[in-house]
């Protein structure tokens, strides 16, 4: 896939489609801000990935937040600061107290987000979507370029690892694509066995497709959320 064209359609497609939003603060940093779409009483915590890196922002995950307040969810799409593990889950955990309980959804590094989100007892479930679920195996194996060790050294903490915070005390779906290129469908297939949560594997998708409202793969995410 081109990612760039992929994505510059996808803001395309949430621009035609945004039913306006306001945006927040959590902080005083310019990345701790979240933009609310108020749709109806369901709320989820959409969080962007881009392996934690400040390249990658919420614009990512926005036609999904544009997708779901359109069917009626109130959703907030989630800015953090992407400068090391202490700062980003300072900035989610903080994000949550502003929001309340909902469902976290988050795609590759954000799907990492999500499922640390899980873990600390402030939302009813998680949805993560071709997730970088084991920091320290992405750390040893390298994967994005040395993202998790840039992200959070090179022996990651326990706490801010998914698949070392198990049991994580809310249900979980993991949703990952086969042909995936950047974050290995083992990564969920191993998360999944040891977590015994909600798995859906998508033959043919690679990384980027679960982040089009248009997709196949998006339209059995909302047939179980």
């Amino acid at each position: 896939m081109d990612v760039q064209p992929f994505l510059a359609e996808l803001d395309a497609w949430a621009d035609e489609h945004d039913p306006g939003f306001e945006t927040y603060a959590y902080g005083d940093h310019p990345d701790q801000v979240v933009d609310v779409r108020r749709g109806g009483p369901r709320v989820a915590v959409v969080v962007h990935g881009g392996f934690w890196r400040p390249v990658f922002t919420r614009a990512n995950t926005r036609a999904l937040a544009v997708d779901l307040a359109l069917r009626h969810w109130t959703t907030w799409n989630l800015e953090y600061r992407r400068s090391g593990v202490a700062d980003t889950l300072a900035d989610v955990e903080a994000a949550l107290d502003l929001i309340g309980r909902g469902v976290t959804i988050g795609h590759s590094a954000g799907g990492h987000l999500a499922l640390w989100a899980a873990g600390t007892g402030k939302v009813d479930r998680a949805v993560a979507l071709a997730p970088v679920t084991d920091l320290a195996r992405a750390a040893r194996e390298g994967i994005g370029a040395g993202a998790a060790v840039e992200f959070a050294g090179e022996d990651p903490p326990a706490h801010a690892d998914p698949m070392r915070r198990l049991p994580l005390g809310v249900p979980v779906l993991v949703v990952h694509g086969a042909a995936d290129d950047r974050v290995p469908v083992d990564y969920s297939r191993s998360f999944a066995a040891a977590s015994g949560c909600e798995y859906l594997e998508l033959a043919h998708a690679g990384h980027f497709e679960l982040l089009d409202p248009r997709s196949r793969g998006w339209a059995l995410v909302l047939d179980r959320l």
